[in-house]
């Protein structure tokens, strides 16, 4: 004789009374400053922020809601505060290479000031250099070297005129250059006054002619000569003088910087730089302009010497932590910019921008996994900055394959953490298919959504209230309220022995909550408003559920809660549309018929059917095979099914509920209606686990409930999910007035016996069992349509052969 439990009320539901908690309010106790039951994760974050090595980068995996991004972030901006401040990081013009910038760092907050300084002393450069030439130190300079070259050019042409002289010549010029004149009387001989002299006059000036001439170029060659040392002097005058002035300029800012080789190199090429380009200072005429006096050019040249600070940390305070809410390649990577000149678009050194991965450098970076898996190229590239420690800020097309003239700035050494929020599949996926997934990120952070309800947690969730109460500015929730936040606590995970971590759906219920006491015009929040607040969403949200439930109420949805017939039973299953999951009672009924042995899942015929309800309908032909089979087949057709069924139905804590109406059909004894059932079941008759217990029991309560209670109505469930029950207090109260029954089974044999009334049956050493039983008449009908089909055999033989000796 099997023996099964009727659950009494105090086991369908885990009561936390305010009477157990120490405080009137949660303003007179401790907000919580830690974090609860998630001791694994917490661990695993401080060992990966704490190893410095390469690699060891963290994965955060943990179910929605269980707040694993804000425990992160807490964490981390915590850890981060106790960091010292990374140093800037500047951006500059290469003057050997614009299409290849530099980079260099600089102490923390100081990269702005820089940039700011150099700008200043560019603009007074330009501004007092022109100045500058035109002072009397200069010019003096000047004048003494024109001044000095300008004698010896002097003196050059005096000797060539005195030469010209001698030979009755004079030195003209025009635009060809310098030639010599024959004169006469002090005038130059015109061509006609040539023609009338003797051929030895002509003859004579000619040779006088050729031969001063060439004293002619070769005095110019020596003025040319004389000419460009003045030039070269001049311009060396001009550098010295440059130099002079603009290192005077830099001296103070050099030597606050004195240890720092890059930022004094780059000073050092701006130096060298205004020196070569001092006719941009100093122009010897003035550009043209535009109607608001700007010249483009001109100011297109001057960017060049400005300074792309593109880590600014003068406002910090520890390292930084970035949590980057969009990780598209140019948010993380960073970008090169572009800007139109003259229909062209032209990018330089001041127009790249960073990404997160350098504005955390030195600190911590936070991302979601999904989105960045979702943005092109960004995993890869975020791959090889940490593998290689070197951040190349490139543009995207490049990895395209466009040939595209655009710069390539020097690689920024890296030493950032990274923190990946993620689930789990995702985690498994990376870590199988991607071999670079496990080089980086050594750390797995696993964040629980349940923890044990000790005395210890629930102080804990009293204290967490106390939080929200004071982070959000709500009112004080007594402790009959932060009870039964408690009781909601439990009924998310279906435990009475935990809680829930998914604090996110805690803190909107709280919030809630607030919400309705206040508009009650109370000063604290009681437990009639956090039910109120559960009451009101769920009401928000269940539309489809009444709809349903109306279907039982008009017959829509064909339904028995009292009454018995056989071969029909009540199976649960349940719905979820969003957040919302109610249970729903479906009728099962099964028919058997001779014919091909075996259980027929019209679900499956018709597609409807998922692999794991396939599954626990293949399991059924094992059990029926090891109870009933053993000294005769059975041999006859089984159809079980879903009635009013048409969408896809998957899960297997169904099956026992179709066995039930398959013995109750095979046996010929009816099943009590007004009893459902819910549970998987195995090979050997074990009921097992099941999901969603408490919406249906719920469920089919409110359609009892709806078409009336019997007092002969209720649920069998598993015995292993009585720990899970947390029924609302209505159902308890029908339990406890004896006007709803749950019972808890470990074999369907219990099952059999409170659906039928009598004994499910043992079986003797022979495996036969008593007629009087259910499991005897099924034993005993499956012998009766064995002989049947035996007979069936020998009349068809015979018909066969006397059909034969007629032929």
């Amino acid at each position: 004789m099997n023996h099964f439990r009727e659950l009494n009320a105090s086991s369908l539901r885990s009561i936390c009374d305010g009477a157990m908690l120490d405080f009137a309010d949660t303003s007179e106790i401790e907000p919580l400053d830690q974090v609860i039951g998630q001791e694994r994760a917490v661990r695993a974050i401080d060992f990966g922020l704490n190893m410095k090595s390469p690699g060891y980068h963290i994965f955060v995996t943990g179910s929605e809601g269980t707040g694993k991004t804000s425990i992160v972030k807490d964490i981390i901006g915590c850890y981060a505060k106790g960091l010292p401040i990374p140093n800037d990081w500047c951006m500059v013009n290469n003057f050997s290479d614009e299409y290849c910038p530099r980079v260099f760092e600089m102490p923390p907050g100081k990269g702005l000031p820089f940039s700011k300084v150099v700008t200043r002393l560019i603009e007074d450069i330009r501004r007092d250099l022109p100045k500058s030439f035109e002072g009397r130190s200069y010019q003096d300079r000047l004048s003494k070297i024109r001044k000095k070259f300008g004698e010896q050019q002097r003196l050059l042409f005096e000797k060539l005129e005195l030469a010209a002289e001698e030979k009755q010549l004079r030195i003209a010029s025009d635009e060809t250059g310098y030639h010599a004149v024959p004169f006469e009387e002090e005038k130059p001989m015109t061509p006609e006054e040539f023609s009338k002299l003797n051929r030895n006059k002509k003859a004579q000036i000619e040779v006088n002619i050729l031969d001063m001439q060439e004293k002619i170029d070769a005095t110019i060659r020596e003025i040319n000569r004389i000419t460009d040392q003045i030039a070269e002097k001049t311009q060396k005058i001009t550098e010295d003088f440059t130099r002079l002035l603009v290192s005077g300029r830099f001296k103070q800012i050099r030597a606050d910087f004195s240890t720092h080789t890059d930022v004094r190199e780059f000073l050092d090429s701006i130096l060298n730089d205004v020196v070569e380009h001092i006719d941009r200072f100093a122009p010897p005429e003035q550009p043209e302009c535009d109607e608001d006096g700007n010249n483009d050019t001109d100011e297109s040249f001057f960017r060049r010497y400005r300074i792309n600070v593109l880590v600014d940390h003068h406002e910090s305070a520890g390292a930084p932590v970035i949590f980057e809410s969009n990780p598209t390649y140019p948010n993380v990577i960073g970008r090169i910019e572009k800007r139109s000149q003259q229909g062209a678009l032209i990018t330089d050194f001041s127009m790249v921008q960073p990404g997160s991965l350098l504005k955390a450098n030195g600190g911590f970076l936070i991302m979601e996994m999904e989105p960045l898996l979702q943005n092109p190229f960004v995993w890869d590239a975020l791959k090889r900055t940490l593998q290689n420690q070197l951040l190349a800020i490139e543009e995207i097309s490049m990895d395209l394959g466009y040939a595209a003239a655009t710069l390539r700035p020097q690689p920024i050494p890296i030493d950032v953490k990274v923190i990946l929020l993620g689930g789990y599949e995702l985690f498994e996926t990376l870590q199988n298919y991607d071999s670079k997934f496990n080089k980086i990120f050594n750390v797995r952070a696993d964040f629980d959504s349940e923890v044990s309800a000790s005395a210890e947690v629930i102080a804990q969730y009293a204290r967490f209230i106390a939080r929200v109460c004071r982070d959000e500015r709500l009112l004080p929730f007594t402790a009959d309220a932060v009870g039964r936040v408690i009781e909601y606590g439990k009924t998310l995970v279906t435990d009475q022995k935990k809680l829930s971590l998914r604090l996110g759906s805690i803190v909107s219920l709280i919030k809630e909550a607030d919400y309705w006491s206040k508009k009650d015009n109370e000063s604290r929040v009681s437990s009639q408003s956090v039910q109120k607040a559960l009451n009101e969403y769920r009401f928000r949200y269940n539309l489809y559920e009444e709809k349903i439930h109306e279907s039982y109420m008009d017959n829509t949805i064909l339904i028995d809660v009292d009454g018995s017939k056989t071969g029909q039973v009540n199976g649960l299953a349940v719905y979820q549309i969003g957040e919302i999951m109610f249970g729903r009672p479906s009728r099962i009924t099964a028919e058997i018929f001779m014919g091909k042995p075996g259980v027929i899942n019209i679900e499956r015929e018709a597609r409807l059917s998922g692999s794991s309800h396939d599954k626990g309908v293949m399991i059924l032909s094992g059990y029926l095979g090891r109870m009933f089979a053993r000294q005769y087949p059975i041999g006859v057709t089984i159809s079980i099914t879903f009635e009013q069924n048409y969408g896809e139905i998957d899960g297997d804590s169904a099956s026992s509920a179709e066995l039930c109406a398959i013995i109750s059909s095979l046996s010929e004894i009816p099943i009590r209606q007004g009893i459902a059932v819910t549970g998987s079941v195995n090979q050997k008759g074990d009921v097992q686990a099941i999901g969603g217990v408490n919406e249906k029991i719920e469920g089919f309560f409110d359609v009892c409930q709806a078409k009336g209670l019997t007092s002969m109505q209720g649920v069998i469930i598993p015995q292993v999910n009585v720990g899970h029950l947390m029924l609302r207090k209505d159902i308890v109260s029908a339990v406890e007035d004896g006007r709803f029954h749950v019972y808890a089974v470990s074999t369907v044999a219990e099952g059999i016996e409170i659906l039928t009334g009598m004994p499910a049956g043992t079986p003797d050493d022979q495996g036969n069992y008593s007629t009087d039983t259910v499991f005897g008449k099924v034993q005993h009908r499956i012998r009766n349509f064995f002989l049947r089909y035996r007979q069936y055999q020998k009349e068809m033989e015979s018909s066969d052969a006397s059909l034969f000796l007629a032929d």
